[in-house]
């Protein structure tokens, strides 16, 4: 993702802004063997340029990464939504003995905040469904076809938000480069479309991209790269 990076056009056409200019800076990897270990590093470190008044973008493989930096910016916004981009509901208590799993993510966040919207979903353990019931979920058969669902998203969410964003959220066909491919998936006007409109109305806090592979896909590595600057276009005004 970060070597697709360089590739990108640094002037964003919908928008209008090089967002660029606002000063980016890519920080070192943050390396553990185990999960919670990483989950625990990611914490201190998001939890530290948080301090220093920075926005925060985490890019990951594992989704667990994303449960240090939900927890750092549930400490510092008492009203902290999270918008959850997946094709899974990742609401497991446990996966192959393992409670910080890919597989538990949004179990571990819902244990942070309770505000979580899930867009996109399907698939899901049939464990899962009752945990299911306390969030809101927009199912992608749902939403597909649908014009409405956009503005539902961002009225079930809290003024200050934070975003994760899982590449298996994408249709197979733009984004075959993830670990758990499920059809079915959301295009790329329908997810930038959502994370423009939920960038208008409320406060993106922060956000991560994970679960893409590395195997030299460069359309799919330059999509998540596009991502990330194409969404923090959204978020930053150039003029601000």
């Amino acid at each position: 993702m970060i070597n697709a990076s360089r590739y990108l056009e640094l002037f964003d056409i919908e928008t209008g802004r090089e967002v660029f200019r606002k000063g980016i800076h890519t920080a070192r990897p943050i390396r553990a063997v185990r999960s919670d270990k990483v989950i625990e590093k990611v914490h201190e470190a998001v939890s530290r340029l948080l301090s220093d008044e920075k926005f925060v973008v985490v890019l990951g493989g594992n989704h667990s990464v994303s449960i240090g930096s939900v927890k750092a910016h549930t400490e510092r916004f008492d009203d902290l939504s999270v918008l959850h981009l997946d094709a899974h509901t990742d609401m497991r208590e446990h996966y192959e003995g393992d409670r910080f799993s890919h597989a538990c993510t949004m179990a571990r966040v819902r244990e942070l905040t309770p505000h979580i919207v899930s867009v996109g979903i399907r698939s899901s353990d049939k464990t899962e469904m009752d945990a299911v019931e306390n969030i809101t979920v927009f199912y992608a058969h749902e939403i597909h076809g649908q014009k409405k669902w956009i503005q539902a998203v961002h009225k079930a969410l809290t003024p200050h938000v934070y975003v994760t964003i899982d590449v298996d959220v994408f249709d197979t066909g733009i984004m075959p480069s993830t670990g758990t491919p499920e059809p079915g998936g959301l295009d790329w006007y329908d997810v930038t479309g959502l994370l423009k409109t939920v960038s208008e109305h409320l406060t993106i806090v922060g956000f991560d991209v994970v679960e893409l592979i590395g195997k030299k896909n460069r359309p799919c590595d330059f999509l998540a790269a596009k991502l990330v600057y194409t969404f923090l276009s959204s978020i930053i005004d150039e003029e601000g």
